[in-house]
């Protein structure tokens, strides 16, 4: 038998935990509502209870602890600290609260760090000291790795490239409450409204008109792409630039080895990736240029939050 962990990856709507070994194989997966529980304690306590049951299942292993990625996480402090997407306001004790319940180590950060330790530890970025993951779901997230460690500034929220602004407090209103975060351009949310900014000032026929905005996803725009819908193919273009030129700029600060793109809008293959590669090598100082390489991660399957997750107790153990 061999030693296991937990991971547990918070969303807004559901979380998953899953039982993962030293070497990232991923035992057992669950999914566990959040929105039912509006008191975070109550949360805590329902799933804690959860994953002794599942634990039940593994006695012969050696449980070393429990990773959770979650948004707006606080890897210093172990709290959830003013998330938009969830339903606990302010700031939310949440690795306090765990420890109530379990006798081992608990350790949270925010889920695109995670994603980077991951990507670290079970990933393609094995050997890696220095690079970075961007994650592309709903928002951007970013987990920034230099000289082998995440980089988390003085308060633990350094790395928040999908808040670096491309248009200076002009452009999208983001859930921020600024105006022109990378994230309302380079998203699942942010391809969505380009698609109908083009869609409102273009003439060209596209599948898509048909498709309300409230039920229009990236999905929906990457398979019109796929057919050649012109409209649908601009909005991908458009989104790699954007991406492509804020990758170029965080380049200059820690130049890494490669960029990982992660999460739901990676999954449009060259779709986002090439137009993102062709935008970054056009924006890239001259002395960077041709030396970091922009790939898909190695964790884009279904498991890749929570191996994200459980890497925390791997990576503090070592």
């Amino acid at each position: 038998m061999s030693d296991i962990a937990i991971g547990i990856d918070i969303g807004g709507t559901n979380s998953r935990f899953g039982v993962v070994t030293s070497s990232g194989e991923v035992l057992k997966e669950a999914r566990f509502p959040t929105k039912e529980y509006p008191k975070v304690e109550e949360f805590v306590e329902a799933l804690s209870s959860k994953i002794k049951s599942v634990l039940k299942e593994f006695e012969g292993y050696t449980f070393k602890g429990i990773g959770v990625g979650a948004p707006n996480g606080n890897y210093f402090t172990g709290t959830i600290e003013n998330a938009p997407n969830l339903i606990w306001e302010g700031f939310v004790p949440f690795v306090d609260l765990f420890k109530k319940f379990f006798d081992t180590p608990v350790i949270l950060t925010n889920d695109a760090n995670a994603a980077a330790i991951g990507e670290m530890m079970f990933g393609g970025a094995k050997k890696m000291k220095n690079f970075i993951l961007i994650t592309l779901g709903t928002g951007l997230g970013s987990g920034i790795v230099v000289n082998g460690d995440l980089l988390y500034g003085h308060d633990g929220f350094a790395g928040e490239m999908g808040h670096l602004f491309l248009y200076n407090g002009t452009g999208r209103k983001c859930g921020c409450g600024r105006r022109g975060c990378l994230e309302t351009y380079a998203s699942a949310q942010g391809i969505k409204r380009t698609m109908f900014e083009l869609l409102t000032n273009e003439t060209e026929e596209s599948e898509l008109r048909d498709i309300p905005y409230s039920q229009m996803t990236s999905e929906h725009i990457y398979e019109a792409a796929k057919k050649g819908d012109t409209l649908a193919k601009k909005a991908f273009d458009i989104t790699g630039e954007y991406l492509g030129i804020k990758l170029a700029d965080a380049v200059a600060f820690t130049s890494p080895e490669t960029i990982f793109l992660y999460g739901g809008l990676a999954k449009a293959g060259d779709m986002i990736l090439n137009p993102t590669r062709k935008y970054f090598d056009k924006y890239v100082l001259n002395v960077f240029r041709g030396k970091t390489s922009i790939l898909y991660s190695d964790l884009r399957e279904k498991h890749g939050a929570i191996l994200g997750a459980a890497a925390l107790v791997w990576k503090q153990r070592k």
